[in-house]
């Protein structure tokens, strides 16, 4: 028989867990890996020179992803800033999600928060590295896990916006568990426009009193 206490507790503990996620996705200024961690405060910043804790065994080659174009989708909720959301997904033949990045800014704030959604399995210390037409890599820190994917998210440094409103193409670049650097490249085209646009799509949030 299951003990009213434990049940109470997991409960407790999913909804705790739901609501930190919620808060995540849609609050630009919201990390939980940040309050745990002063190490892991600041922007998305440009890559320092060599010098990581860990080296690479080599580099091996992705699977074909297909990805939609960029869009924007807005959130709006009554007595509150609206949040929009710059996006683009990838998926394998499979037709199974295999990355999504989102560039989240909310009305009112300078401040715009860069996501992404990876599979699980990878080597979170290395994070995942954003690269504008060969330019400079921007390092992105692994926040949160859950089961079927990991998100490395931060606030994004103007550069970078500015980068890719700019360039062509955008390198995604992660490490996986074998040590082994795993890239894939996605078209800009249509970011900016997207970004600075009206939204493809727009959702009423209501809260319940």
């Amino acid at each position: 028989m299951t003990n009213p206490g434990s049940r109470r507790l997991r409960l407790q503990t999913c909804f705790a867990s739901t609501v930190l996620l919620v808060q995540f996705v849609f609050d630009p200024g919201f990390s939980p890996a940040r309050s745990q961690s002063a190490q892991q405060a600041g922007t998305v910043s440009a890559e320092k020179p060599p010098g990581q804790e860990f080296g690479l065994r080599g580099q091996r080659a992705a699977r074909e992803i297909r990805y939609t174009g960029w869009r924007k989708v807005c959130f709006r909720t009554p007595g509150a800033n609206t949040v929009c959301r710059t996006t683009i997904s990838g998926s394998w033949e499979t037709g199974q999600s295999a990355v999504r990045i989102d560039l989240i800014e909310k009305e009112g704030e300078p401040a715009a928060r860069m996501q992404l959604f990876l599979p699980v399995g990878l080597f979170l210390q290395a994070g995942a590295r954003l690269t504008v037409d060969q330019r400079t890599a921007w390092r992105i820190p692994f926040v949160w896990c859950l089961t079927n994917t990991c998100i490395a998210a931060d606030l994004a440094d103007p550069g970078l916006i500015r980068e890719m409103e700019a360039g062509q193409q955008l390198s995604l670049e992660v490490v996986d568990s074998s040590v082994l650097a795993v890239s894939t490249s996605l078209s800009l085209a249509g970011f900016a426009a997207a970004r600075q646009g009206a939204a493809a799509e727009t959702y009423e949030q209501t809260i319940d009193e």
